[in-house]
């Protein structure tokens, strides 16, 4: 939302509003507003049906819905991150108006797709004869095999057609696509709240999910057919070899490092099951879905201004996207501090009031959860801009160390210390690769500078959420205490977010980044009221 200068229009006339020049800034704007708030009602929508379905259905199926979720990402690797690289190759096509280029990378990407959903189905059925290895103790559920082949059918089914969901989002119109798979989301969400209250069949509960899966595809796929009737046209010519050779190069890059990812945060279910049992499955789940949610709703935020960097990138100087990627760091630092700070304190009681005491972690580890959720937030500014600029290829190897980080220490700590062991592991892996490794290429490749003051401020804005939350924390377990729960969550979070923001604002009013951002803020709200 803190950028300047025109940006591509769109090439149909059916979007009159989108088709006039927009700042960089307006565009992340609207993205970005429409991603957090699609996101947030999705979110209370699924917490609605999660809700729901822990009480309405055992705690099996709550462990079965992790651990066949979690076996399905890892599958889905298969995609490898192509997205990424194809999205970042049709920037310069896109500010040049060059639609040809344009045409051959989405062919390309429509072949690939089908290839990953036959993939994955292949790979799907092959993990068929190990799921006795996968699952410690047997779950009293009835059609396992057909529970985990609508998990699979619902995998492949969402790759077919939602690759021009890319282009959408590349032309800096994300939040159309947002839309329509927010109300395919709403509407399933409340299909399947009838279904399980009324049936409490869990069948028609995962029929319901793939209808509208399929359908929200259908709809994307039809919306981009009318916003870039070119997509209709599949002749197409052929990248020049220098072209394929680059785009080859960034997809093996980001091959790497999407097999990293999924190793690194889709693989706890598995080792929580192997290594504890179903029901600490179904507790993780739990509060996955929490902070899960709350992890979505900021990379929303900042995902919606990907698209604006990756064309500041084609016509910026380097100083001028340092500046923005400080600020937009800053801006993170503030964001997932405060957000890590009021989660910490209301999560336990959340859980217990909403899925059942049962499911409940020992607050150390919630802590060391919320330890993960904050030092991967504050990589998000790092990630968005390696992956708008299209730096992949210089860090592809850090993602396979922590893979292998992880998963041996993940596997020890949890062989010895149950369910924190694993979720140490995956700090421990984060702080030794990711912390260091993304800034410096960064840095050394885009920005050319020292990153020293990166990880200067870096410290400093650690150090000032730390000890906030130190105090904050022990003055909330000594005085906030109530007969009502509910009434207890208010409070903590009125008190928590006042507080935390407050000394925020106290340290850094006088801060350049700050400035800027308030600065930038009072623009683009004149600019809205002068359109207005």
């Amino acid at each position: 939302m803190i950028f300047d200068s025109a940006c591509t229009c769109l090439p149909s006339d059916n979007m009159r509003v989108d088709s006039e020049k927009k700042s960089r800034t307006e565009y992340s704007a609207r993205n970005t507003t429409v991603a957090v708030i699609s996101r947030v009602l999705a979110i209370l929508m699924g917490f609605a049906a999660r809700v729901v379905f822990t009480h309405t259905l055992s705690s099996d199926y709550v462990g079965i819905n992790g651990l066949f979720s979690d076996i399905l990402n890892v599958l889905a690797l298969s995609e490898l991150g192509v997205g990424t690289a194809i999205t970042y190759a049709l920037y310069k096509p896109i500010a040049s108006g060059d639609i040809e280029k344009q045409k051959i990378l989405m062919q390309m990407f429509k072949r690939f797709y089908y290839v990953v959903a036959g993939i994955i189905f292949v790979c799907g059925l092959a993990v068929l004869p190990f799921m006795d290895i996968l699952i410690k103790d047997q779950p009293d559920v009835p059609y396992l095999t057909v529970i985990y082949l609508m998990y699979l059918a619902n995998s492949v089914l969402s790759y077919i057609g939602i690759y021009r969901k890319t282009l959408i989002d590349a032309y800096q119109v994300g939040y159309i696509s947002t839309i329509i798979q927010t109300s395919s989301w709403f509407v399933q969400n409340i299909i399947q709240i009838i279904v399980l209250i009324t049936t409490g069949n869990y069948i028609l509960y995962l029929s319901i999910w793939i209808l509208c899966t399929v359908l929200g595809n259908a709809c994307i796929y039809f919306k981009a057919s009318r916003m870039y009737p070119f997509l209709n046209d599949r002749k197409c010519g052929e990248l020049k070899a220098e072209e394929k050779r680059s785009l080859w190069t960034n997809v093996r890059a980001m091959m790497v490092h999407k097999i990293g990812g999924v190793l690194v945060n889709n693989t706890d279910n598995l080792l929580l099951s192997s290594l504890v049992g179903t029901l600490a499955v179904g507790k993780y789940s739990n509060y996955f879905l929490i902070i899960g949610s709350v992890k979505q709703v900021l990379e929303q935020m900042f995902q919606g201004m990907m698209a604006s960097v990756g064309n500041m990138n084609v016509s910026e100087s380097k100083e001028r996207i340092r500046r923005i990627f400080d600020a937009i760091f800053f801006m993170g630092q503030w964001v997932y501090g405060l957000i890590t700070i009021m989660m910490f304190e209301i999560l336990d009681v959340f859980v217990g009031i909403s899925f059942g005491e049962l499911y409940r972690f020992d607050e150390n580890i919630t802590f060391v959860l919320c330890l993960v959720f904050y030092f991967t937030g504050m990589r998000q500014p790092t990630l968005i801009f390696r992956d708008s600029i299209g730096l992949f290829k210089y860090d592809k190897w850090k993602a396979v160390a922590e893979a292998v980080i992880n998963l041996i220490v993940s596997f020890v700590l949890g062989y010895y210390y149950g369910v924190i062991g694993v979720f140490i592991g995956t700090l421990v892996s984060t702080l030794l690769t990711s912390f260091w490794v993304e800034p410096y290429m960064l840095y050394k490749h885009r920005l050319k500078c020292s990153c020293i003051t990166y990880f200067a401020r870096y410290i400093l804005f650690t150090a000032v959420t730390f000890a906030i939350w130190y105090f904050e924390h022990h003055f909330v377990s000594a005085f906030m205490s109530f007969d009502s729960k509910w009434i207890e969550i208010v409070v903590r979070v009125i008190f928590t977010f006042t507080v935390t923001n407050l000394v925020y604002l106290t340290v850094y009013f006088r801060n350049k980044d700050f400035r800027f951002l308030v600065y930038k803020a009072k623009d683009l709200m004149e600019k809205r009221l002068g359109h207005g």
